[in-house]
Order: structure tokens, then sequence, then C-alpha cells
């Protein structure tokens, strides 16, 4: 873990005040990973994954520490990104392919409620954040996930000029290694590591000429499954496991899936690893072409890592959840800003959401927020400062069922306080995050007025939105319902229990050429 500094206010107004007299318009470099967990990193806490590029920036960045997702999934939050507002204002509440209405049915998880539908692509009436800035003489790149629409609303169509490999797809379809599956980018050699294809691609466009600023933005599909990596990798991280010890069990049930209790995945590990690397070769570029110190470096995730459910990846212990859930393990993420000058790391214990890049990246930019464009995000650039920010209310609003096991729900957070409303039967859980960060405690009967405050906000926000909301299944069977939960208990976990143990065994092989990573020749 690198060495945490208090926020003292005048290093952070020197750090602040000498990239703000910086002659030249900075450049921003926005690095975006897709499904990482809060401790994923070696920098926020994990003993088992190693990130030594993402270290070397946090150790030049400002960390939020209570940073925050605006959504457990991954189609909202980047719409959030790109916005400044929340899904229940752009309406994508769900990843964009997620069966809604009656068509849940046909997934058979028996619920009670059936999904609401949403808006399947970003809408043309948003200025967002890449328009904002070529508007104001920024050029702009892109280049990996996108999952914000098919033809007519990918990247070039939301103010990027330059797009490679973001288009309607959620995960890397043809896997981890070339040949890829994607209409937006160029095929690779066989073998090429996809991760590190959108880095050099990222890498090229720094290192050319440019005679206005950039805007780029790198999305991996990294960490998102299907897991992948080379043998080399697994072989390490499998002997590292081995070296930490082995647990006898590594998952337990949460209220509808089993989850992960321990990070011990070795080929996830290698997954985030290469991810690293390509983190890597981005800000070498940046020092190689000198730009390094004219150059916001943003770095973060679109939600909590995996858990449960998809490929059962990681553990965000000691937050409770992951991805698609509605406690922090699904809503913390990594969270760093590097501004040119910065020499240290500095902590931040402010809470900030993804809403809120928007703003803080025109506010840092020097750029003014285009007229007529309505805003929930706020600018941190003050709190960097080490000005306080006005107190606020953070909301998410996820009112699906998520495939990693998460409730249709909505949350309001104020202050220490969380309040979590479920939609299945209108019930709520309070918890105090400074002392129970693990939400193992419900606290709202012993704080009635405090639930009663927050549910009402919550409820009084949500209907001013005009917020989606899920129905009753008429059809809905209980003992159907109970069969599916007996069967993820019964069934489902002794096979990812044996999973687990068939890859942290040192004969493991996946497949013959370890998912195209291993190019043999004729």
């Amino acid at each position: 873990m690198l060495k945490k500094l208090l926020p003292v206010a005048g290093l952070l107004l020197g750090f602040y005040q000498a990239f703000a007299q910086s002659a030249d318009k900075p450049n921003i470099v926005f690095i975006l990973v897709d499904d990482l967990g809060y401790h994923d990193l070696s920098v926020t806490g994990s003993k088992y994954y190693e990130t030594p590029n993402i270290d070397e920036l946090a150790s030049h960045s400002y960390q939020f520490v209570q940073g925050y997702t605006a959504s457990p999934v991954c189609s909202p939050a980047r719409a959030s990104i790109m916005t400044g507002v929340t899904p229940a204002v752009h309406k994508i509440t769900d990843w964009i392919g997620a069966p809604e209405g009656e068509a849940w049915r046909d997934y058979g998880r028996h619920t009670k409620l059936l999904p609401p539908t949403y808006s399947h692509d970003l809408p043309a009436s948003y200025v967002t954040l890449p328009e904002a800035l070529r508007d104001s003489g920024y050029e702009t790149f892109f280049a990996g996930k996108w999952h914000l629409g098919g033809e007519g609303s990918y990247p070039e169509d939301h103010g990027f000029q330059t797009n490679i490999g973001g288009f309607e797809a959620g995960s890397p379809k043809g896997g981890y290694f070339a040949p890829y599956d994607n209409p937006k980018l160029e095929q690779g050699p066989d073998g090429e590591n996809l991760s590190m294809r959108l880095a050099t691609e990222t890498a090229k466009f720094i290192g050319q000429e440019h005679e206005k600023p950039f805007f780029a933005m790198l999305s991996f599909y990294a960490v998102h499954g299907p897991i992948q990596t080379t043998e080399e990798k697994w072989a390490k991280y499998r002997a590292k496991a081995e070296a930490l010890g082995i647990a006898d069990h590594g998952f337990e049930m949460e209220r509808r899936l089993p989850i992960r209790k321990y990070q011990d995945n070795p080929v996830y590990a290698g997954l985030v690893e290469a991810m690293d690397d390509a983190v890597g070769v981005v800000t070498a570029a940046l020092a190689k072409a000198g730009l390094d110190e004219n150059t916001i470096i943003v770095f973060t995730s679109d939600h909590g890592g995996v858990a449960s459910g998809d490929a059962f990846s990681t553990s965000n212990f000691p937050l409770r959840g992951g991805k698609g859930y509605q406690w922090e393990g699904g809503l913390r993420v990594p969270y760093f800003i590097k501004v040119p000058g910065q020499k240290e790391l500095i902590t931040l214990d402010v809470p900030a959401s993804g809403i809120d890049f928007y703003p803080t990246l025109l506010e840092l930019a020097n750029v003014k927020m285009p007229e007529g464009v309505y805003m929930e995000g706020v600018s941190l650039a003050p709190a960097m400062q080490g000005k306080k920010i006005a107190s606020r209310q953070l909301y998410w609003h996820y009112p699906h069922y998520g495939n990693q096991g998460g409730d249709p729900s909505s949350i309001v957070r104020e202050g220490n306080w969380k309040l979590i409303y479920y939609w299945e039967d209108k019930s709520v859980e309070l918890y105090d995050l400074s002392k129970d960060p693990r939400e193992g405690n419900d606290v709202a009967k012993q704080n009635r007025k405090v639930t009663t405050k927050l549910a009402g906000d919550l409820l009084f926000y949500l209907t001013g939105k005009f917020a989606n909301q899920p129905l009753d299944d008429p059809e809905y069977n209980a003992a159907l319902h109970q069969e599916v939960l007996d069967r993820n208990k019964n069934v489902r976990m002794p096979n990812l229990e044996a999973e687990r143990v068939k890859m942290l065994s040192p004969g493991y092989t996946p497949n013959a050429d370890w998912w195209g990573s291993k190019v043999t020749k004729d």
C-alpha cells in the first residue's frame, strides 16, 4: 500500500495552483476499466493482484477513497459518466441488452417482479462530455468498450472524432486474444492481447502531432468476462495463491447466488495484470511525447468487481456484494485524478460519484459548461484545492434483478447514512457507513426519524425524475422461485467450488491454445 497523506489544505492548494498556472490547456486521458472492484488493485489493498503501473499513477494522484459509480452495472454507469446525470434521469437503468417486461420470464428466475423498460441507447439530446470538450477546441479519441447503443449511437455519434473498438457489445466478442470479432477494430495478429492492442492504439494517438489539446478515453473491455489469460500469468498467480494459502472453500451464499469469499482466482489475476501492463504503455507514451506534465489522467471503474454471477471472478471483501448488488461492493470503485505537477498520493474522504467527472474535468480544463445542460454532478476541483464541498445526497436507481444476484432497489446516501429501498416488498435497510462499512447491521428500526426522512427524500427524487419502476408478475410462483434458490445453493455452488479447485490445480489447461494466446505454427 502506498503511503497516504493527510489532505492538508496548503499542500492541496499548492499542487492545484501549480497546475492552474500552466500556460497550455491540459490534455485529458480518461482510463475506464470494466468490472474492476475497489480492492482489485494493490494500491487499494489487494494482497493478491499486482498492478505496479496503476500504483505508480496513483502515487501522483488525488484518490477519492469514497468514490462511487452511478450504477452497479455497466451501461447506466457509462451513460452517467458521459452525461453527468443519474440513470433515473437518462433512463438507461440496466445494461443494454438485458431483458425487460415479460421477456424476463425466459431467464427462468421466477422472481416476484418484472423489470421495467429502459432506454437502449444514449439519447442524442444530451451534450456529452466529449461533445463539450470537442466544441471547446479539443481533439477527441475513443478506444475500447462502448455499450451505449448500436448504429447511430456509437462513440462517433456522441462527440468522439476517432473510435477504435467501440460498438454495441458489452463483452469482448472473440475473447481477449486475436482474432477478434469486432467490426470497429482492425484485425490483429493471432494471439495479440486485446487490452494491449487498445493501449497501443491510444499510445499511437498520443504520439501524433496535435494542434489542439486532446481528450483520449481508453475504455478497456477488461476485466469483464469471459476471463482469460496466458499460461505464464496463470502459473504465476496459481503459485502465489498457493504461497498465500488456499482456503478449503471459496464461496458462500448471498441472498440469491453464491458469492466469492477470497481473491484467489489466478485467471482473473492474470487478466488484471495484463490490463495494468496496458496502462503502463499509455503512461509511458505520455512521458515519451513530453506530455505527462500537461495531461490530466483519470483512472476509475464502471462499477464494483464481479464476485457473484458472470465469471464469479473476485472478492470485494471487506465490502459486501459486488457488481449488480445494492451494497458497497457493487458501488464503490477506484477513483483517481492526476493533475500535472502532482508529486504525491493525496487521499480525499469526500463522497464522489461517476456523475462528477463531467463538471470536474471541465473546470480543470477551464472549459465552460455548455448552455442549457442539466447537470447533477458537481465539480470536485474545490475539494482538490482543500476547500469544502457542500453536503449533498447521492442517488442510485437500479429497478432490475442483477445477473449477479442483486435486488431491484433504489438508494440514497446522506452523510454517513445509506438507505436502500427494495421494490419487491417496499422494505428499507439503513446503514451507518462510518460504523458499519460492511453493511451487516441494518439500523432502520433504531433510527426511525432518519429512515422516514431518507425514504421520503428518495421517493420524492424518483417521482420528480419520472423514474421507471418494476411491476408485479401475476404469474409469480413462490415454489418455483424457491427451487431456483435451492438449485443455486445445492448445485451451482458445489460446481463453482469444483471449478475453483480445478483452476488452482498445477495441471490446469483450459484448452489447447490457452484461449488463443498460445500461437502454434505448423
